[in-house]
């Protein structure tokens, strides 16, 4: 499989330098939760990045059910603290279970004016994205793309996702079509 980006190592070990390297920043985007359904048909975003004071369903692990409020997000651990989600020591303390934002999924969101101009943002893209026909899996004609193509008839049936570097299926393709 070819590289995507030839600016980004495919290397596994500075792939995880990176992540466990990243600034608060990155680790802010990284550390996103899914919405709920309900949220994600009003605002027409899929996720978010986690923030104090939502309120969040956890979906997976052994805490799987629980629910509560957002009290931290602890970017250095890459967890998560949830209220009321907390386990008693042999002291009679009581200390916070890290959760990763991935295992939660956001049932009440922290709305000010920052989050609402981030979900605006994500939505209008999103709306965008959608109208466009130029998206990378408009279906193309071979014509469109392909040089080896050229003795086609004139009206071809559209070819999904066709690229310059065709696959075995695609070189059939377009040798029935030649025929």
């Amino acid at each position: 499989m070819a590289k995507f980006n030839a600016d980004l190592s495919s290397s596994r070990r500075k792939s995880r330098k990176a992540h466990f390297a990243a600034p608060s920043s990155v680790r802010r985007q990284i550390m996103n939760s899914a919405l709920s359904k309900e949220l994600r048909t009003k605002h027409s975003v899929r996720s978010v990045p986690v923030r104090k004071d939502d309120e969040v369903r956890i979906v997976r692990g052994k805490l799987k059910g629980r629910e509560g409020k957002v009290t931290q997000v602890y970017r250095k651990k890459w967890v998560i603290h949830v209220d009321r989600v907390h386990k008693d020591k042999s002291n009679g303390a009581t200390a916070p279970i890290g959760i990763h934002p991935s295992n939660v999924v956001i049932t009440s969101l922290k709305l000010d004016k920052d989050r609402h101009a981030i979900l605006d943002r994500k939505s209008r893209k999103k709306k965008t994205d959608v109208q466009s026909t130029d998206g990378p899996h408009a279906p193309l004609s071979p014509l469109a793309c392909c040089p080896c193509s050229l003795a086609l008839p004139a009206n071809p049936p559209p070819i999904q996702n066709c690229t310059p570097f065709h696959d075995a299926s695609m070189r059939m393709r377009l040798a029935n079509l030649r025929k």
